[in-house]
């Protein structure tokens, strides 16, 4: 079982930055592929970014050059660095990590981007 935590959502203006943490109960040295999601009012939740056991790193289109997503095994913890935020970035942000053939999700952080 692998529980996760996301922090670090909030009110942001346009053009501006967040960090997002994800905390695992588990040491994410062996997990194979963890990942953002995002999931807007009314829309269905859509993949943000994804990274590997080994660092290999995959962007949505709409977030290539502004995202980027990064893992620290010593912390057991994933981040989405989130740069130029625009107003379509406002969503709940979720965490996802996919191990020994389980999805397992996080309970998600608001993110707003105000104009």
């Amino acid at each position: 079982q692998v529980q996760l935590v996301e922090s670090g959502g909030g009110l942001v203006q346009a053009g501006g930055s967040l960090r997002l943490s994800c905390a695992a109960s588990v040491s994410i040295f062996n997990i194979n592929r963890m990942g953002w999601y995002r999931q807007a009012p009314g829309k269905q939740r859509e993949w943000v970014a994804v990274i590997t056991s080994g660092g290999s790193t995959n962007y949505a289109d709409s977030v290539k050059g502004r995202f980027t997503i990064s893992r620290d095994n010593a912390k057991n913890t994933m981040y989405l660095q989130m740069n130029s935020l625009k107003l379509e970035d406002t969503a709940v942000y979720y965490c996802n990590a996919f191990m020994a053939w389980n999805d397992y999700w996080g309970q998600g952080t608001q993110v707003t981007v105000s104009s």
